[in-house]
């Protein structure tokens, strides 16, 4: 980490253009072979039950969980299996008890583990010490270790996405905690869950959130008492549509890719979430800078650009690709996000728009989740996504996809209207098309090349 003396309050060094974490630094063990299997299991915390399978109600204690990682490895490492060290092992299955024992066993034998993810074909390469951090680093965020009463999340996400991956078989595996396992995400079966397991934790991506607060009445859910949002940015109005529905229920987010093994900023508390649209505090052990795209040169508090982070849980590379790795990774250990982002005087990030999927309208540079935040706040429109559409004046222009309220007969000129009275010329929207619903990934992250598909089809 950066010695240079950093601003106490925005933790911005101007002699290095970094910025530095508020959060104390977290310790990692001094072994730097050390494996996340013996890490995990070493471990010592209250908790009795490790996992449950919400179908049946079948409980999986830690000394059975540890039994059966110890009889899985044993068993993949004889014939016909045979894994070792160097092994790739492809683990395809849906959410299960299993899905934890099954990565951590091969994980134990040194192969590499990968989970088929659909949705991303980069093939990431996390190392055990980019584990080990993560689990100090979430263990720290929740502080479950100090609790004298046994807390119980219940996993909704998917564990082939990074999300669930390193919460759910790995991250919380070492903080005690009773995890209580979704083969697949219902409304009506998460409710069942929170109330017959006693669930204090809900990780959840914006969708569910979404669901949530749409519903005519405030759901029951008994114990509950925090939400854990991320994949996606949540609106303010959304935020404040939840607080309003649960006052009891503390809403928190987090922002961290793949190629940080989740990890980068988390909101911790009630009173760092309603700094509203910001994805928290930068996590322990990290450093940010905020680089022009354009110049390269490190920007300071308030000023957008590419965020890029450090630490030590940023990946090793990406799988047999070191063309993509070192234009990811600068030799120095930086992790280019490819998220356009800033940082305000208070330390907090706010994440702008992917750099990627900025709409260059006449040589101007608009971002659509600036217009999208801006349409959601519209009292006839339930979601929306906005997208680049061809246009040989002028490059690209914004359009919109609206979902609109029931009931609503909102017109396609009085949305863009509404944008027009509130932005910069090149920033209005000029073309609007209405649809029942905005397709969207697993972690809640709009689809838009599969928009962008269907608004040029008919080009």
């Amino acid at each position: 980490m950066a010695t240079a003396a950093a601003d106490p309050r925005s933790g911005y060094c101007a002699a290095t253009g970094a910025f530095r974490s508020k959060r104390a630094e977290v310790p990692l063990p001094a072994d730097r072979d050390l494996d996340v299997v013996t890490f995990l299991a070493s471990r010592r915390h209250s908790g009795v039950v490790a996992l449950v399978d919400a179908s049946t109600g079948r409980r999986t204690t830690f000394a059975e969980l540890w039994r059966a990682v110890a009889g899985a490895a044993t068993a993949l490492a004889a014939p016909p299996f045979g894994l070792r060290k160097g092994h790739v092992a492809l683990i395809l299955s849906p959410n299960s008890v299993h899905f934890p024992v099954a990565a951590l066993a091969a994980m134990s034998l040194g192969a590499v583990v990968t989970t088929a993810n659909p949705l991303n074909t980069a093939g990431v390469v996390a190392t055990h010490r980019n584990l080990i951090s993560m689990v100090q680093i979430v263990m720290n965020r929740f502080r479950l270790e100090d609790s004298d009463t046994t807390e119980t999340f219940l996993c909704t996400v998917s564990m082939f996405h990074v999300y669930g991956l390193v919460a759910f078989a790995t991250g919380l595996l070492g903080c005690g905690a009773t995890i209580v396992v979704l083969s697949k995400f219902e409304l009506p079966e998460m409710l069942r869950c929170i109330s017959a397991y006693g669930v204090t934790y809900l990780p959840l991506v914006p969708p569910i959130l979404v669901a949530m607060v749409a519903h005519p009445k405030p759901l029951p859910l008994g114990n509950l008492r925090k939400v854990l949002s991320g994949g996606a940015p949540l609106s303010k109005e959304l935020i404040e549509g939840f607080r309003e529905k649960y006052p009891q229920v503390e809403i928190l987010q987090g922002y961290g890719l793949t190629e940080s093994t989740a990890i980068g900023a988390s909101t911790d508390s009630a009173e760092e979430s309603r700094r509203y649209g910001t994805a928290g505090l930068l996590s322990p052990n990290t450093e940010a800078k905020i680089v022009d795209p354009e110049t390269g040169e490190a920007l300071p508090v308030n000023r957008t650009g590419e965020l890029w982070i450090r630490g030590p849980y940023v990946m090793k590379g990406y799988f047999n690709n070191t063309e993509a790795t070192q234009s990811t990774v600068t030799p120095d250990g930086w992790l280019k996000t490819g998220d356009l982002c800033y940082i305000d005087e208070d330390g907090y990030l706010f994440v702008v728009d992917r750099l990627k999927e900025l709409i260059k309208y006449k040589g101007y540079q608009v971002p659509p989740a600036e217009l999208e935040a801006l349409l959601l706040t519209h009292p006839e429109v339930s979601d929306v996504a906005v997208i680049p559409f061809p246009d040989r004046d002028v490059g690209q222009f914004p359009m919109a996809y609206v979902v609109r309220k029931k009931g609503s007969n909102l017109s396609a000129q009085e949305v863009m209207e509404f944008v027009a009275k509130q932005v910069a010329p090149y920033k209005k929207v000029r073309k609007v098309a209405f649809v029942t619903d905005i397709p969207k990934n697993a972690s809640g992250k709009i689809l838009r090349k599969d928009l962008i598909k269907l608004a040029t089809s008919k080009l």
